[in-house]
């Protein structure tokens, strides 16, 4: 550490609970710039032995102008929003969720994944994203689907499944979409059990909507996705994945997942 270095720490260190100066407001937009929320960033401040800010305090810099205005653009919204019906028709379903292990919902067992597709403006293009968010350790992954069919899921799913190790996907879980008709070829190509949330119960997918809220934070519901390269997908999920989290004692979903693969390695 500089000279320079050293004596900036030293004055972010000794700042008042609540004070807002220049060496802090720095740190703060740098982590706004990889979309952290306020209370990820009074945590991690916390966890290194600095003068601990309240999120509350930070969102009242945010909006009363210290912290510039563009940055509250990164935020979340919290509305609440009801999935549409389905309305792709019908397929016989597999297991219901009233069969899944007890220990899937309790997260105590690692491997156990929730899935889903994000649909973005249905007017321009018929593309969307696959995401896969795993029970436990709250790791999220996406692929790009050219459309909401069967054969395009399939295709998905080897995709995430190939991306780690075996025995990293145990069971998946997944709404009635006309999408998951694929569910006995997955169930039978990566050998793994497929249940089905009940109809009309969006308490069911606290995950999903959780994650799928933070990817629109980088690609808004009006956005074309047919545009959005992998590159980018790539790049809002990495910075999803490596955000400290509160129900992960504020380790990244990335660091507890590469925790769990360290045991079945």
């Amino acid at each position: 550490m500089t000279a320079q270095e050293a004596s900036q720490e030293r004055r972010t260190r000794s700042v008042p609970l609540g004070k807002f100066i220049p060496e802090l407001g720095s740190e703060l937009r740098e982590k706004l710039e990889k979309t952290w929320s306020p209370e990820q960033m009074a945590e991690k401040r916390r966890m290194d032995g600095k003068p601990f800010a309240c999120f509350k305090t930070i969102y009242r810099w945010l909006y009363d102008g210290r912290l510039t205005v563009s940055e509250t653009q990164v935020l979340r919204h919290k509305g609440k929003r009801r999935k549409p019906l389905e309305t792709r028709g019908k397929f016989l379903v597999g297991t219901p969720i009233c069969q899944r292990p007890k220990e899937v919902c309790k997260r105590t067992t690692f491997g156990h994944w929730k899935l889903d597709t994000v649909v973005f403006s249905r007017r321009k293009s018929k593309a969307c994203a696959a995401t896969f968010i795993e029970r436990k350790t709250r790791l999220y992954f996406t692929v790009n689907m050219a459309d909401r069919t069967a054969h395009s899921m399939e295709i998905a799913f080897g995709v995430a499944a190939s991306q780690y190790p075996k025995g990293s996907y145990q069971t998946a879980t997944t709404d009635h979409g006309k999408e998951f008709a694929c569910y006995t070829a997955l169930e039978n190509l990566y050998d793994i059990q497929v249940y089905f949330a009940d109809p009309y119960s969006s308490w069911q997918h606290g995950s999903n909507e959780n994650a799928n809220g933070r990817l629109r934070e980088f690609f808004p519901k009006e956005h074309d996705f047919a545009m959005v390269s992998d590159e980018e997908l790539a790049d809002a999920v990495h910075r999803i994945n490596h955000r400290p989290r509160k129900c992960l004692g504020w380790k990244s979903a990335y660091k507890a997942f590469m925790d769990e693969l360290w045991h079945i390695a």
